[in-house]
């Protein structure tokens, strides 16, 4: 394990974003009646009734990182062509709540395909690893990861939580239509998944006190902690060498108002989905428990020489105990309507909503979002460009996204960090597959 394990992986990836890798996945993309399997992503039902003959997705990446702590100016990349300097490139918003969040999703090879007019069923393969951390003092970060000097504080943090979660999924969905009545129009489709744990690590305190006195560089904390990783876990170098099964489910439903008199070109007026995602947890034997005794006082220059679980085990009184834990999935509602405005211009609005507490540990949660996509679309080609509000962020994210055949590529906040100086969420995806679209109708 790293330093100060959950804050200086988060600094990791929000860096890794900006520095150009490649969620709240495919922001922008999935209501586009073209993305085919990405579709799926969201609401099972979008397999019914496609668009698609075949989809055949060969490899999409989405990434998505973000934070209330930390920002930085992305208007000038060039100026980190020499790297990343955490004192002089970023500024900070220390509270006694900040959070840390971040994901990447990784599409494998999947298909999607019709078995008959009404029915159609898709097979995904997917690797995702999610990270969390809420209501952990600003202060006290940077304390343990800054060599600047910081002045004396004294914070509270209530429900202190961190999870860092990595697994596969192998997912059948089947959808089918239910109704088809005058200008009605209903699908619903459903999606099993295997799970294949590769393993987390999770931290929780309902409540953790710090007073740090800058003079001598002494950290008093006290309250109480609940620190656990499952076996051979390291966040650095995710493996699935040794895994834990584990079985998820997706549900949705779609509901079209259809214009008789524009069947051929764009079958409906109004779209509207809803969905649970993400219904399931994995379960890991072996996971090593602790539960120490904060209350206590520590030279806080430790932390430059050891690691989090080295500074709990020399300073604070603990007990291990061997248990079996289950690890959430991050179930989320999905809401989106979609309005044809033209056969070839529509707006639509997209909404998801964590159903986990930052406090169910140890459980992945998303952050809410909600957003707005004006998007040009036609059979080999889509413009898009989404405009969002996220939790914990008082911005607006603004982005761009563009499906070509068999490309698509895009981000929900590129447009807005090429021209703030102030960003504290970053994501990106791109996608290649080989689509087979209808021939007939629309």
């Amino acid at each position: 394990m790293t330093k100060n394990y959950f804050p200086t992986l988060a600094v990791l990836l929000f860096i890794a974003s900006v520095t150009g890798t490649s969620a709240q996945s495919f922001i922008g993309s999935t209501v586009d009646n073209y993305a085919g399997i990405q579709s799926v992503l969201i609401n099972p039902a979008n397999v019914a009734d496609s668009r698609m003959r075949l989809d055949i997705n060969l490899i999409s990446v989405s990434t998505f990182v973000g934070n209330d702590f930390i920002s930085i100016d992305l208007s000038d990349i060039s100026s980190f062509e020499d790297g990343f300097d955490f004192d002089t490139d970023a500024e900070t918003n220390p509270m006694d709540n900040n959070n840390f969040f971040g994901n990447v999703d990784v599409l494998g090879p999947s298909a999607l395909f019709n078995l008959n007019e009404k029915s159609s069923i898709a097979l995904t393969t997917r690797a995702r690893a999610f990270f969390n951390i809420h209501n952990i003092g600003g202060e006290l970060y940077e304390v343990v990861n800054s060599d600047e000097d910081v002045d004396n504080f004294n914070l509270s943090m209530n429900d202190l939580s961190g999870v860092v979660h990595g697994w596969a999924e192998f997912g059948v969905t089947y959808g089918r239509v239910v109704l088809e009545k005058d200008n009605h129009f209903l699908k619903a489709g459903a999606t099993l998944k295997y799970l294949a744990g590769a393993g987390g690590v999770f931290g929780l305190s309902p409540m953790l006190t710090a007073n740090y006195t800058s003079n001598n560089e002494m950290l008093t904390t006290t309250g109480n902690l609940n620190y656990g990783y499952t076996p051979g876990f390291d966040a650095e170098e995710i493996s699935f060498s040794d895994i834990s099964g584990g079985f998820g489910a997706d549900l949705g439903v779609v509901y079209e108002w259809r214009d008789a008199d524009n069947w051929d070109e764009n079958p409906y007026k109004l779209r509207v989905g809803l969905s649970v995602t993400d219904i399931g947890a994995i379960n890991y034997s072996g996971t090593s428990n602790y539960r120490y005794d904060m209350n206590a006082t520590i030279d806080a220059n430790e932390f430059d020489e050891k690691d989090l679980d080295e500074v709990l085990e020399d300073n604070y009184n603990g007990t291990e105990t061997v248990e079996n834990t289950k690890f959430g999935l991050p179930t989320a509602i999905q809401i989106f309507a979609d309005y044809s405005i033209t056969n070839r211009f529509f707006v639509s609005a997209q909404g998801a909503i964590s159903v986990k507490k930052v406090s169910d540990i140890p459980v992945s949660n998303i952050i809410n979002i909600f957003s707005v996509t004006p998007r040009f679309e036609m059979r080999w080609i889509s413009v898009y460009s989404p405009i969002s509000l996220r939790q914990y962020d008082s911005s607006v994210a603004w982005g761009f996204g563009l499906r070509a055949g068999p490309l698509t590529i895009g981000s929900g906040s590129i447009l807005t960090n090429l021209i703030s100086s102030s960003s504290k969420s970053v994501d990106a995806y791109v996608g290649l597959k080989i689509p087979l679209y209808k021939v007939t109708g629309y």
